[in-house]
């Protein structure tokens, strides 16, 4: 089993442990088992109990079922609860607005196991008889049954790029392939993809390599086979598709199958005013046939009059105007990121320490990072009131002082309550060296609401940066109805930053909103929400939609030394922000 299917079943254990009304500590312990496999760049089937046991939060019991998972594919305590429990009851886990704890309540009180059942339910107005539900909360049910039915198919970015790649490897190894070269709504970096592309440059077309990719030890189903292109579907539910490009196409092919259908079709529309004819095979001047672009995806955009258009630009947003006068960005890339500004430990609900989140950090190439652990509204994470708070950057900074290679700034992740008061108070977090305020609670509040309530945590002189400003949790919860244009413009009056949270499920800000806050000149921070030490690498991610929101180094704040950082963060703190 991957890493990925393991994080899958010890999440899903947590969940029916919740559902139970199990120990909050134990329940808490499968999530941070969960999120650790998850991230972990070494395969956990290749590791030793010694090994597993070693990981910070991986006790002797949970490795002892880490090893039973990965070694006979089934785990007899998770068929257990499954005998306790109905499996459909995780079903409903994946609709917005649906906990643990009212699962259990549907469950036990009208009992609702699955999500048809839900459904019934809601529609018959038996949800509302409930106390604490509501009318209310039975209509949002009922929207967000919708919404599960619209995003079936949908998987996470980096859950795509980890099954391209894993695939890409496959074939590697079996082939001689000049390039194998995932493209489509991947290479574009899209938040969500509905399928894997990938281009065999230079392969065989003798069907060799096709044999390879539908005998895949991972393929459900094949769907179709050819010897230039063929098609399957994979145990995770994604369909893959293969094709087969000679070298004089390869950067035609790569252009067709990268762009969106929108900047295709202007590209095709630019290639005709000029006499060409642009396709998967290359570009050709209509009169004579004669190919004059196809090798390379930058002699197509040069022969067109343009450019060279990133695949993160390709979506007809202005990128073909801007490439025909040359003011396209020089997009940032992880490399231009010399800090992590959202970071937590085992002070709330992290699950490694200061130093170990501080060591792990200097492996990924950081130069500065912030700790920033929850405040005391979320007591499910174990909140840090104002005493915990000072206490805990005491130690950040005791470890700063002996940790040589990077510098941590003492900060918090502060909620921003329902009415938009802070959950600390202002001397407490004027003694910090950095403020995230964060919505985590009531998102079903009116637009109105949610913009009012966040502008007026906006305004406190010691609120750096909002952090995951919408809410939303991809394929899981929409974003909270929240004036986007607002928030931006408040951010700017203000001088505070906003977050792209790089956490697979956030990627928040979206692309078309981080866009908006750079064509208004509102500074941007892009942060990985570390809960471990492995999640670093969660910052490509986010770069990624810095990329599609057309983000240059000079955009994001954490791209800065740290000096400047600091001016930059601290500029409101007795003076007014710079125009």
């Amino acid at each position: 089993m991957d890493n990925h299917a393991v994080a899958r079943v010890f999440e899903q254990i947590a969940d029916l442990l919740e559902i139970k009304g199990a120990n909050p500590f134990k329940i808490r312990a499968y999530r941070n088992a969960a999120d650790i496999v998850g991230t972990t760049a070494e395969r956990i089937a290749d590791l030793s109990n010694e090994d597993l046991r070693a990981i910070p939060g991986i006790g002797k019991d949970l490795a002892a079922k880490l090893r039973e998972l990965v070694d006979r594919g089934t785990l007899a305590y998770f068929e257990e609860l499954l005998q306790e429990l109905p499996r459909t009851l995780l079903d409903l886990l994946e609709l917005q607005g649906l906990g643990p704890k009212t699962v259990a309540r549907l469950y036990r009180e009208l009992d609702v196991a699955s999500i048809e059942a839900l459904e019934d339910a809601a529609r018959a107005g038996r949800i509302q008889k409930l106390r604490g539900l509501g009318a209310k909360k039975e209509t949002l049910l009922l929207r967000a049954i919708d919404e599960r039915r619209q995003r079936i198919g949908r998987f996470l970015l980096p859950d795509t790029h980890r099954i391209a790649s894993a695939l890409v490897e496959h074939l590697q190894v079996a082939h001689d392939a000049e390039r194998l070269v995932p493209v489509g709504s991947l290479r574009r970096g899209c938040e969500t993809c509905g399928d894997v592309d990938i281009l065999a440059i230079g392969a065989d077309t003798r069907g060799s390599i096709m044999a390879t990719f539908v005998e895949y030890p991972k393929v459900e189903r094949v769907l179709g086979r050819g010897e230039t292109k063929s098609s399957v579907l994979l145990r995770e539910g994604i369909q893959a598709n293969l094709r087969v490009v000679p070298v004089e196409s390869a950067g035609a092919a790569m252009q067709y199958f990268s762009g969106s259908k929108a900047h295709n079709i202007a590209l095709r529309d630019r290639a005709l005013q000029r006499g060409l004819k642009l396709n998967e095979y290359g570009l050709f001047d209509v009169e004579s046939g004669r190919a004059v672009g196809g090798r390379t995806e930058h002699d197509i955009y040069e022969a067109l009059g343009l450019t060279y258009v990133e695949p993160e630009l390709r979506e007809n947003t202005g990128e073909i105007a801007a490439a025909e006068i040359g003011t396209l960005p020089q997009l940032i890339e992880r490399r231009h990121l010399r800090g992590d500004l959202h970071s937590h430990t085992t002070a709330t609900d992290g699950v490694a320490d200061i130093e170990s989140m501080a060591r792990a950090a200097i492996g990924a190439g950081l130069e500065y990072l912030a700790l920033t652990d929850h405040s005391q509204t979320l007591a499910m994470a174990n909140g840090l009131d104002e005493r915990r708070a000072l206490e805990h950057a005491a130690a950040v900074r005791a470890v700063n002082a002996r940790v040589d290679g990077i510098t941590l700034l003492a900060g918090i992740e502060c909620d921003i309550r329902a009415d938009g008061e802070l959950d600390l108070a202002e001397d407490c977090l004027a003694e910090l060296d950095l403020v995230i305020a964060s919505v985590h609670s009531a998102f079903t509040q009116s637009e109105s609401e949610m913009t009012d309530r966040v502008l007026r945590a906006m305004a406190s002189p010691f609120v750096d940066i909002i952090g995951h400003p919408t809410g939303r949790q991809l394929l899981r919860r929409q974003a909270s109805q929240l004036n986007i244009e607002r928030l931006v413009d408040g951010a700017a009056a203000h001088g505070v930053a906003l977050e792209i949270n790089a956490q697979a499920r956030r990627l928040d800000l979206r692309d078309v909103d981080a866009k908006l806050a750079r064509d208004r000149n509102v500074p941007l921070v892009i942060s990985s929400d570390a809960h471990n030490v492995e999640s670093f690498a969660y910052l490509e991610w986010g770069v990624r939609v810095g990329r599609r929101a057309w983000l240059e180094p000079r955009h994001v704040l954490n791209t800065l030394p740290l000096d400047e950082l600091r001016a930059r963060l601290r500029r409101r703190r007795g003076a007014a922000p710079t125009p």
